[in-house]
């Protein structure tokens, strides 16, 4: 049990915090490397074979059926020709095969005759200054997994969520690796789900910091409609959060409550856990749309009030103007006989009614809330 007990503590360390670093998701293959496969290595009892020059694939396949382990291969978007060698030497089903090359699939896992495939989309937070409507917040990519009784394959598409780090943090836990690939499995479900928190945190923050601002009371400077955009922004990069972690689940339940014979049992038992987690985090995704739904209700209401103002003082005024348009307009008229025209006091009599009622509708508005 005390090997079981370290499980956590090998890929709970990919925990991070994404506004502050990238650490989780650090560089895919040198550009320099013209081949698809990352890392290609043997394990016997949790141990890396080590040997003199890199294993090919073939190689790998060759020393693990020899002297027993098994095969982890890494790949980063793999061509067809590139992935079809390895897919013909331990009989990957040629539909996982397809969605493993061609990517862009939802999170799913699959059982074939001797071996599973699951889909994993990993999310990364964008750092950046100042949320506007057209920040980019989250990041999307792709990790497939074969799982084989002695073999572990990924295939990553995307720009980050390299498991370079995760292999190593495994390699020091022998222990834990001779369990075989099912606690290679787990090890990068919980890895991804640990992301999702991650990130989950990071949005959280964008999205208080946006609320903030929208219930700002007496807020200058801001272009009226200009939070509105903000806001349908983040309503989409959560859209795309959600597509990563709502489809998951049901994977993670499946991996965690049905016994199947390529996951060990003492693995199978911490699926729970990161299935756990995921719900979590997938509350916490659903809460955001609600939220942001919200907030942009009360970002149209305010901004519908702010126009209503702006009527009523249009309006006000108008009706303040109107009562010297109408004086002017009568005595504009060119009449013989008009009562005060010839009366040595009768224009400023006048200018002062006028300037009199002008102030009367002015206070009235003014007490009543239009101006």
């Amino acid at each position: 049990m005390s090997m079981i007990r370290d499980l956590r503590a090998v890929v709970r360390p990919s925990r991070v915090s994404l506004r502050k670093d990238g650490g989780m998701y650090d560089a895919t293959r040198s550009p320099a490397t013209s081949s698809a496969v990352v890392d290609c290595a043997v394990y016997r009892d949790g141990r890396r074979v080590e040997t003199e020059t890199p294993l090919t694939p073939h190689e790998a396949v060759r020393l693990a059926r020899r002297d027993g382990g098994f095969v982890w291969i890494g790949l980063h978007e793999p061509t067809e020709a590139e992935f079809s060698g390895i897919a013909g030497e331990f009989g990957l089903h040629p539909l996982a095969v397809e969605d493993a090359v061609q990517a862009h699939q939802r999170p799913k896992l699959e059982r074939y005759d001797d071996s599973l495939f699951t889909v994993f989309k990993t999310i990364h937070y964008v750092e950046h200054d100042q949320l506007d409507a057209n920040s980019e917040v989250v990041e999307s990519g792709e990790v497939m997994c074969f799982t084989g009784r002695d073999f572990f394959i990924t295939v990553r598409h995307g720009g980050q969520g390299s498991l370079r780090a995760l292999r190593h943090r495994l390699q020091d836990d022998p222990e834990l690796l001779s369990k075989g690939p099912s606690a290679v499995l787990h090890a990068i479900a919980d890895h991804v789900v640990d992301g999702y928190i991650a990130v989950a945190d990071a949005v959280q923050d964008d999205i208080d910091e946006v609320e903030t601002e929208v219930f700002s009371p007496g807020r200058k400077g801001s272009p009226r409609g200009s939070d509105a955009g903000r806001i349908y922004q983040l309503k989409r990069e959560v859209l795309e959060f959600k597509r990563a972690v709502s489809p998951l689940l049901r994977p993670m339940q499946l991996l965690s409550e049905r016994p199947m014979r390529l996951i060990d049992p003492d693995i199978q038992k911490y699926f729970r856990d990161v299935a756990d987690h995921l719900a979590r985090v997938q509350e916490q995704v659903l809460g955001f749309d609600e939220l942001l739904n919200s907030i942009l209700q009360a970002n149209l209401a305010q901004a519908s009030v702010a126009q209503n103002e702006d009527m009523r003082k249009i309006t006000s005024w108008a009706a303040i103007i109107a009562v010297p348009t109408m004086v002017c307009g009568v005595y504009g008229m060119n009449f013989d006989h008009m009562p005060e025209l010839h009366w040595r006091y009768g224009y400023p009599v006048i200018m002062g009614i006028t300037v009199v009622i002008c102030l009367g509708i002015h206070r009235t508005l003014k007490r009543n809330g239009w101006l």
